[in-house]
């Protein structure tokens, strides 16, 4: 009889196993088809793209949307200015966040239920886009690349990430112990506390990454100077021409329209792969500190 019990549990075992896997394996191609779909389509000819014959493999193959993306001398400026918004933006954002979520997850630190809820707040309540700009206006930081770098560089959810995980990873005994020691406070954070954070500052470092390499909407806001333009905001503007050109060339003559538009798709798909390989490439290399760190306060013991 047990020997029957042990049997089908290890059957309903195997069955669990399965059907996860064939699970997992199909939200996997949900998640990744579309992006292999871009890219595929990036090297087809756009009759194919726009009639829904391409599937799996490029149909009609093409450099032509790489061309004219690459032909546009703009888009190595703005690959420029966004490695330089992300790169700098990125220290400043990390150190800053480093700093404050080790302040507040010190018990001994003075307000610190207050200065939380002050975070806290922040978080759902702005002072709206206009006020924004006019104190940014004020400050002589209009059309400036020092604002790009500090617009996104620090995030109040952030800070509570490296907080939440500081006070579930570095216990009190541990500073104590230091203190007895003769280690003062900077050093302590700089020996130990940094290098025992290398889970939440790879995490933290990511979301800032990708915040400076998506944004474009701060850009257009207070940037009037095209050599200034980050990347998103440079291949935002070229899909607006492509399209701007279709509309005054539909009326005059159709068939040259039609054959912008497909061009216009062409590039489309181009830009998406330009303007995305490089943070995906980037992902692989934070991939093992960002499970531990993304599933901060998940378990409480």
């Amino acid at each position: 009889m047990s020997n029957i019990r042990i049997h089908n549990h290890c059957l309903s075992d195997v069955i669990y196993t399965v059907i996860t896997r064939v699970l997992l394996v199909f939200l996997v191609v949900i998640v990744l088809y579309p992006i292999y779909y871009v890219v595929v389509a990036s090297f087809s000819d756009p009759m194919y793209v726009n009639s829904g014959e391409l599937l799996l493999w490029p149909k009609g193959f093409t450099l032509l949307g790489y061309k004219r993306v690459f032909a546009n001398s703009s888009i190595w400026i703005g690959y420029a200015n966004t490695i330089l918004y992300a790169g700098a933006g990125t220290v400043i954002g990390l150190i800053a966040t480093i700093m404050a979520g080790y302040a507040l997850s010190r018990s001994d630190l003075p307000g610190r239920r207050v200065i939380s809820l002050l975070l806290i707040f922040t978080m759902y309540f702005s002072g709206g886009m206009i006020p924004t700009y006019l104190v940014v206006k004020s400050l002589g930081l209009v059309n400036s690349r020092f604002y790009m770098i500090i617009c996104s560089c620090l995030s109040c959810y952030n800070i509570i990430v490296t907080c939440s995980f500081m006070e579930s990873n570095i216990p009190r005994d541990l500073q104590d112990a230091a203190e007895i020691d003769g280690c003062g406070n900077g050093r302590f954070f700089v020996s130990i506390v940094v290098p025992l954070s290398k889970a939440v500052i790879a995490v933290i470092a990511l979301y800032i990454v990708v915040a400076y390499w998506n944004s474009y909407f701060s850009a257009m806001l207070y940037l009037t100077d095209t050599n200034k333009y980050p990347l998103q905001l440079v291949l935002r503007n070229i899909l607006l021409v492509a399209s701007s050109a279709i509309d005054s060339t539909s009326e005059t003559d159709p068939t040259a329209a039609i054959q912008l538009q497909q061009a216009a798709q062409l590039i489309k798909y181009a830009a998406i792969v330009v303007s995305t390989v490089p943070i995906i490439c980037a992902y692989p290399f934070a991939q093992k500190y960002f499970v531990k760190g993304v599933m901060i306060g998940a378990v409480k013991g």
